[in-house]
């Protein structure tokens, strides 16, 4: 473990040195088309996903990738770790997020956000962020974009309650356009709100679009039920492939109710 330390130490150094350098290589694109920037932010991910698996050996399986539509999307990933907010980049021509606004703050890199279109919301705003996290998201997506939006809204320690929004629901049925679910592990070897990287396999799985037209309970029951039981399947595995590697897993698992019971109660507090 000592080894894991000294290499994820070395890894986070320099994945923030190299997080600086593209934000440097970027500064040109404050002048060119919001393409540029995209283009700039992908070879980012790509970069960082590179220096993970050399520095530290965690190597990367994308499944599914022929389920990804073209055009207008929303894409719902489950939300474990910083590592997918820049590993799903690569896979969408507009990619789009939605993000707090006191991100844009940050000198350079929230310019960066602004300048690729963001959404920015105020959270001080309270009930009336849902309607204009809708309106936007809607506009955008109509534009042709891909709305990167993790249902849980923030990130969720592996093994947790999933949380599911209903949001995420409301704003699939303004945009009216299908919803790719996706399914990762990432958080077993990127755990939230912690220094270590361990060594192994995140697997990402790209699940079957849903199409347009369910209602808003029909949508937060099936995206849940997808995305938990996969995501399940991928960590088990990404265990075993732990207790391989250490003779343990490095962090244990809580109980874990059911995804659509969590997100039932959630539609209904609405």
């Amino acid at each position: 473990m000592t080894s894991i330390f000294v290499r994820s130490l070395i890894f986070n150094v320099l994945f923030y040195l190299l997080l600086v350098f593209w934000i440097l290589v970027a500064v040109p694109t404050f002048v060119l088309p919001r393409q540029a920037l995209i283009g700039v932010a992908k070879l980012w991910g790509r970069s960082s996903i590179w220096l993970m698996r050399v520095v530290c050996n965690t190597k990367v399986e994308f499944r599914g990738l022929e389920k990804i539509p073209q055009g207008p999307l929303i894409v719902a990933p489950k939300h474990q770790s910083m590592w997918e907010t820049f590993a799903l980049l690569q896979f969408f021509d507009a990619p789009l997020y939605i993000l707090k606004r006191e991100l844009t703050w940050i000198p350079f890199f929230g310019w960066f956000l602004i300048k690729a279109d963001m959404i920015a919301i105020n959270r001080r705003k309270g009930g009336r962020i849902l309607m204009e996290m809708a309106r936007r998201a809607s506009e955008e997506v109509n534009r042709g974009r891909q709305l990167i939006i993790f249902p849980e809204g923030t990130r969720t320690a592996v093994g947790a309650p999933p949380h599911y929004k209903a949001g995420v629901a409301q704003i699939y049925v303004d945009c009216d356009v299908p919803c790719l679910p996706v399914a990762l592990n990432s958080g077993l070897f990127w755990p939230r709100r912690q220094f270590m990287r361990y060594p192994g396999t995140i697997v990402v799985e790209f699940l079957d679009p849903l199409p347009v037209g369910l209602s808003r309970r029909e949508f937060i029951d099936t995206v849940s039920e997808l995305i938990e039981s996969a995501s399940n399947r991928l960590i088990e595995a990404g265990r075993k492939e732990q207790e391989a590697l250490f003779g343990r897993v490095p962090s244990a698992p809580n109980a874990q109710p059911s995804a659509p019971a969590v997100a039932k109660r959630e539609i209904g507090n609405q």
